[in-house]
């Protein structure tokens, strides 16, 4: 009777053995799992405290873009749809010419600061379109080609100045679109007035071929 209960004693201790050596895996799988999980939660709390903060910076920029804008935009001298700020070429420059107006050249100067701190820590560059309405140039003025020439030298009279004004030059590039894309119609004197115009917008940086 001794001898069997001995035998059985010997066979339990392997089981039990093995049984907290399985334990002591699980409890370390467990506190790894653990750590991982607070790793990742903090990881994710800290992405999503920066993304506030860039949030709140990108707000702050807009705050200050739209508060250089207020005067301008109350006098009806620029208009802002979706982000892009259209100035009204009769604001900016003669008919058919593409020198700046004092009136012109003072409201890029208060633009050209908010414009650069607006584009600080964005992946965004600005366009600047030229725009015309859809009467030749060449039937009273033969310094230009046409009206694509008009609208490219004059978003580049616009870019160069802003670019002189502190916006980097790296940051905005001119565009050139002529009597194209016309956001009145050229029927009518108003109507052409509106679609002679300078757009300045941000856009998507290119990406860089790898």
């Amino acid at each position: 009777m001794s001898v069997e209960i001995d035998g059985d004693a010997e066979s339990g201790a392997p089981i039990w053995a093995a049984f907290g050596d399985l334990m002591s895996v699980l409890v370390g799988v467990f506190v790894l799992i653990l750590v991982g999980v607070i790793g990742v939660q903090l990881q994710l709390s800290n992405q999503l405290g920066e993304e506030v903060k860039q949030r709140r910076l990108e707000a702050q920029r807009r705050k200050t873009l739209e508060q250089a804008l207020a005067v301008p935009l109350a006098a009806g001298r620029v208009t802002l749809i979706d982000g892009r700020i259209g100035i009204s070429g009769s604001v900016l420059f003669a008919l058919n010419s593409e020198h700046l107006q004092p009136e012109g050249r003072e409201l890029l100067k208060t633009l050209a600061g908010p414009l650069s701190e607006y584009l600080q820590s964005r992946d965004e560059i600005l366009m600047v379109s030229g725009f015309t309405d859809d009467r030749q140039v060449r039937d009273g003025n033969r310094q230009f080609a046409d009206n694509w020439e008009l609208s490219a030298r004059r978003a580049l009279t616009v870019t160069r100045t802003l670019i002189a004004e502190g916006v980097p030059a790296s940051s905005v590039f001119a565009a050139a679109f002529g009597s194209e894309q016309p956001v009145s119609s050229n029927a009518q004197e108003e109507g052409r007035a509106k679609n002679r115009r300078v757009e300045i917008a941000p856009i998507p940086k290119p990406s860089k071929a790898t």
